[in-house]
């Protein structure tokens, strides 16, 4: 018996040991592919696996492709890499942009053109193997140079770390033209000491870029970068790009490769400046011979560059940075612990809080300097200025669950589109901001919404007043407007009315009642829209005619990126209201059913609930709200077991720098707001037996808010009853205030609907 004890004793401890924190559940690769040659599916989730921290500037990634619709410049299925640049963008569907200061380690003789993907011995790129990565930091093995490539980052710099294989030329080479969608337009570089070079890349619409050109990218980063070993034997390469040569889209232009294979080399050159430069460094190496470079980057100059480096990687411990890249993730991660569920399912939601937490980026220095919106340094004394705003998509649920664990994030967010607002007299709230830049991409007035969830939610980390001010002229400069809807369009004018309603709710709050009855008026425009004749939503001409739909609901004239019937249930600010509008709660709940049930694979793309984008991402919702709950909890079960998983190919869609990683996250949960700007918080059933949420302590110190799910299982599990804090609970949602108040919720679940939990008010 006491032998036994023993054992017992031991495997407990053992496991104890063992258990794998959150940071260890993270798979960066999750996502990351393209448009996928190799396995029959839609999945492209367009992530990047490379090194960063959370939120910060620097993201420390490997780079597969150079130009075309891959917004991170990498794709897993690609077998060859061009190299590693230091900043990159997360899941975007438009054209990408970033992925500037590429650097290749190699041997042998130089090249200068990066060559062209899947094709060794094309240029400077090799293939792979032995990839691996963590939160903070990537690895990968170049097979046709034999050098192990080490990367992980501060949130500022990032520190490389290349173990050669003997060679009497080994060579570090940085392309300081390359973009991922295009080129910069202008570089500089500079010898500044024994093992220093530092300088600067101009990147404007003429070399591609954020929608190839189309969102107006221009911006300059600056870099300081020190070598391990001095530099004694290094050069420049300077490219003459023949005159009308695109400069986007490139890897397909033979023009392009073959002026960049032909490049002037200029050895022991110690500064230039041009259109298309490369700098290198080569070294005699001996076998396993580490050579290591670490480099700072800013936005606002050298200088910005070089004390960010100095104040975060001081010397070259990298295995240092590395650990402290990590415990910052732990730390952030730890903000939602969860129980429960299988290994896969846990590496899928820490995977999406990580992929959460990349974006809104640092723009500013360690110091607070930051790039202003009219091109000049200003410095933020009470917020850190904050870019990569993909509103359109992030409004939905990366920045309602942030509000949650890291508000500061919201704040910092709604400063920054206020402080670009004004500093570039547009006196607008962008709806998809990239560093500085007015893109105008997708449509609606998302900044908004962001500004009234947070009001309500009672973060005052902001100026109220001046974002009130500036959201209602952005409903002016782009609402419904006169007719009270937009000609032509369908989903303009449902995105517009959730923007409007909000507005209304921020006045109310504000002491604006003329305000607030104006906007909630202009808030009914899905109204206008409604055809008695079809019994659903089409778009109308400038004089009230509605407009011939050949498909039906399914027609997609007036709507982006959907359908008439996906667009037509987003109104959710007014669920009631479109209930009596759609005949009542039973019409509407057989109505909406089908439209599930209609869905051939929830994780492709189609024409019903397509979860692969942000459209119908708050739709499963609705049956709580039309006093259905059994069927918000039997759906978003199905979506989170089916349309996220723990590979490469796990995720159905762009991630949308976080959205649906963020919209796993909430759903997993079990919580959700079904509209942001309302503080209402839908309850159904949990992916795990337990999730901790920790209250950011804006909110009240040391609060945690716990589901716990009893008798939970696989496949379809329905809430039998709750309570909340030890007393019987029967509603089917949550206000803010309860849930950041703390406390704990727990639900009984079984195997069949319990059709009388949740359905009272």
């Amino acid at each position: 018996m006491k032998c036994q004890m023993g054992i017992a004793l031991v495997l407990a401890v053992s496991v104890s040991v063992f258990a794998l924190e959150p940071a260890d559940e993270v798979n960066p690769f999750i996502g990351s592919v393209t448009q996928s040659s190799v396995r029959n599916t839609s999945s492209q989730g367009k992530t990047f696996p490379g090194a960063a921290t959370p939120y910060g500037l620097v993201q420390l990634s490997p780079d597969s492709v150079t130009g075309g619709d891959n917004g991170s410049g990498y794709n897993w299925e690609h077998t060859t890499l061009q190299g590693f640049s230091f900043t990159h963008m997360s899941g975007v569907g438009w054209y990408g942009d970033l992925g500037n200061f590429l650097v290749t380690p190699a041997v042998g003789p130089l090249k200068t053109s990066y060559g062209e993907p899947g094709k060794p011995g094309s240029g400077y790129l090799s293939r792979k193997a032995d990839e691996t990565a963590a939160a903070g930091y990537y690895a990968v093995t170049l097979t046709d140079y034999k050098i192990r490539a080490e990367l992980t980052t501060a949130a500022h710099s990032g520190i490389l770390r290349f173990t050669y294989p003997r060679d009497e030329c080994a060579r570090i080479q940085i392309d300081l033209a390359r973009r991922v969608g295009g080129t910069s337009v202008l570089q500089a570089v500079k010898v500044a000491g024994r093992n220093a070079i530092e300088g600067w890349m101009r990147c404007t619409a003429e070399g591609g870029g954020w929608g190839n050109g189309d969102g107006h990218p221009n911006y300059t980063v600056y870099f300081h970068a020190e070598f391990s070993r001095p530099l004694e034997h290094f050069g420049v390469w300077s490219v003459e790009i023949p005159e009308g040569t695109p400069r986007h889209h490139q890897e397909f232009d033979a023009g392009f490769l073959k002026a960049m294979e032909g490049a002037k080399v200029l050895p022991g050159c110690r500064e230039q400046q041009g259109k298309h430069l490369g700098f290198y460094a080569e070294f005699p190496a001996q076998a396993g011979e580490q050579i290591l470079l670490k480099a700072g980057i800013s936005f606002v100059s050298i200088s910005g560059a070089r004390k960010n480096l100095r104040a975060e990687i001081k010397g070259w411990d990298f295995d240092g940075v590395r650990n402290s890249a990590r415990e910052t993730w732990q730390r952030e991660l730890s903000r939602i612990t969860v129980k429960g569920g299988t290994h896969e399912q846990r590496t899928a939601f820490y995977t999406a809080l990580y992929h959460a937490m990349l974006d809104p980026r640092a723009f500013a220095d360690v110091d607070g300097a930051y790039p202003g919106g009219d091109g000049k340094a200003h410095k933020a004394k009470k917020y850190t200025r904050r870019t990569i705003f993909s509103g359109w998509d992030v409004y939905r649920s990366a920045f309602p669950l942030m509000t949650l664990v890291a508000p500061h994030l919201v704040t910092d967010t709604i400063n920054s589109l206020s402080d670009l607002a004004v500093e570039s007299e547009r006196n607008y709230l962008e709806r998809w901001e990239f560093l500085n830049a007015y893109s105008g991409c997708m449509n609606g007035n998302p900044a908004v919404t962001v500004v009234a969830d947070a009001y309500k939610k009672g973060l005052r980390g902001f100026d109220a007043a001046l974002a009130y001010e500036l959201s209602r002229k952005t409903c002016e400069r782009f609402g419904n407007g006169r007719l009270g809807y937009k000609p032509g369009q369908v989903s303009d004018t449902f995105e517009q009315g959730l923007d409007e309603w909000c507005l209304s709710e921020l006045a109310t709050a504000l002491g604006k009642q003329e305000d607030a009855q104006k906007y909630r008026g202009r808030s009914q425009a899905y109204r206008l829209l409604f055809n008695p004749e079809t019994g659903w939503f089409a778009p109308k001409d400038g004089r009230g005619r509605f407009l011939p739909q050949p498909k039906g609901r399914l027609d997609e004239k007036g709507c982006v990126e959907c359908n008439a019937f996906q667009q037509g249930w987003f109104v959710p600010h007014d669920v009631s209201g479109l209930i009596a509008l759609l005949g009542g709660k039973d019409q509407f709940v057989a109505l909406l059913e089908s439209f599930f049930e209609n869905t051939p694979d929830v994780t492709r793309w189609n024409d019903y609930y397509n979860h692969a984008n942000e459209p119908v991402h708050l739709v499963p919702f609705l049956f709580n709200r039309a006093g259905a709950p059994w069927l918000t909890q039997k759906w978003v079960r199905f979506i989170c077991e089916k349309a996220y998983g723990s590979d490469v190919y796990g995720l159905c869609g762009d991630d949308d720098v976080g959205q649906m990683s963020s919209w796993y996250v909430l759903a997993a949960s079990g919580i959700h707001q079904a509209c942001p700007g309302d503080t209402r918080y839908e309850v159904f059933t949990p992916l795990f037996d337990r999730v901790d949420i920790r209250i950011d302590p804006v909110y009240g110190l040391d609060k945690i808010f716990s589901i716990a799910a009893r008798n939970n299982a696989p496949g379809p599990r329905y809430i039998q009853s709750a309570t909340l804090n030890g007393r019987p609970f029967s509603r089917c949602w949550l206000d803010h205030k309860e849930l950041v108040s703390g406390g704990v919720l727990e639900l009984e679940l079984g195997d069949q609907p319990n059709k009388d939990w949740g359905t009272s008010e």
